[in-house]
């Protein structure tokens, strides 16, 4: 049994990626549905709490229907992200996780994200300083480094270990990679295997199949797998992992009945966490990863995503349904 603090998370976590305007209340809903055992919000800066900044406050939402779920942080200055943790915890999340893996420009060269992998002792200060805080578990979500030359994961990992942290996921590439080449998840095994390290370890990176979530549990040890970029338009693939670790064999894949319906599912929720106008625009990012393979698909992909009724969004989901319903014009 994979514990943080007191969270029970079963003998192989499969955990949702915190995913800047991807993993939101409503596609959270969709994946806990689908198998997720752990989710975060997205990162919230620091910066923006302290500030009261409605958009950083809104991502404190949280629902009973998520639990076990963490709020993310970010921030370069420790005293704000001290303030900040203090405003999280009175959420009350199950957890609290800090970001420093961020590899985007605006978040790295402002000095927080994946730049503290360059700072590791205002890392480690910035982590005693939340972990005192609060009586929540405090995680950290890094990388393996900033570039191919400090690779320092392990470095951090025992020192933020030794100061009170209760799990550590790794992306298996340094910042300078962001999200290009391939994912290196030998560092991270490593660091499972460390007889110095007793916290839980996730791996992170180019997870997208069942017999690839296989290879890196069985290959480097680690305590669970976070899934990101794999989840996106397709969340059934949390439960897909579980089904062949059970069985050793591939579960069907979602027909159009199924894509549709939780298309609609994600898309009310949407509706009534941000409103009308907000959650259909902010729907439209998801669409064509829900119908990702369908034939000759262009067109209903420009409808949905011109549309501001919500009528007409279903009824041009109805339109999907009967069109690809035999499944002959959808490549998986």
């Amino acid at each position: 049994m994979v514990k943080i603090g007191n969270i029970e998370l079963g003998d192989f976590p499969l955990l949702l990626a915190p995913m800047e305007d991807v993993s939101d209340p409503p596609f959270r809903a969709v994946c806990k549905d689908n198998g997720a055992d752990l989710m975060y919000t997205e990162f919230i800066s620091s910066e923006g709490l302290i500030r009261d900044a409605s958009k950083s406050v809104q991502k404190l939402d949280i629902f009973d229907y998520e639990r076990p779920i963490g709020i993310q942080l970010f921030g370069s200055d420790i005293d704000s992200m001290r303030e900040a943790g203090r405003i999280a915890d009175a959420a009350n999340p199950d957890l609290i996780d800090i970001n420093y893996g961020c590899p985007v420009k605006n978040v790295a060269c402002r000095g927080a994200g994946a730049a503290l992998l360059q700072d590791v002792p205002k890392m480690v200060a910035m982590t005693s300083e939340i972990v005192k805080i609060t009586n929540l578990p405090v995680t950290v979500k890094t990388r393996l480094g900033w570039d191919d030359t400090t690779k320092n994961v392990t470095e951090v990992a025992e020192r933020l270990q030794d100061i009170g942290i209760q799990a550590l996921s790794i992306h298996g590439r340094t910042r300078a990679q962001l999200y290009k080449g391939s994912a290196d998840w030998t560092l991270i095994g490593e660091i499972k295997n460390n007889p110095r390290i007793t916290i839980p370890i996730f791996g992170n990176g180019d997870v997208d199949s069942p017999q690839k979530a296989k290879m890196m549990r069985d290959t480097y040890g680690v305590d669970g797998i976070m899934i990101g970029r794999a989840s996106i338009g397709y969340p059934w693939i949390f439960n897909e992992i579980k089904h062949y670790f059970k069985t050793g064999e591939m579960a069907p894949p979602p027909d159009v009945a199924m894509r549709v319906a939780t298309c609609r599912k994600h898309l009310q929720r949407s509706l009534e966490w941000k409103g009308l106008v907000t959650g259909i625009h902010e729907m439209r990012r998801h669409y064509v990863n829900y119908f990702k393979g369908f034939d000759h698909f262009k067109d209903y992909r420009m409808k949905l995503v011109t549309s501001y009724s919500v009528d007409e969004i279903n009824a041009i989901l109805d339109e999907i349904l009967i069109r690809y319903a035999d499944n002959d014009l959808i490549k998986v």
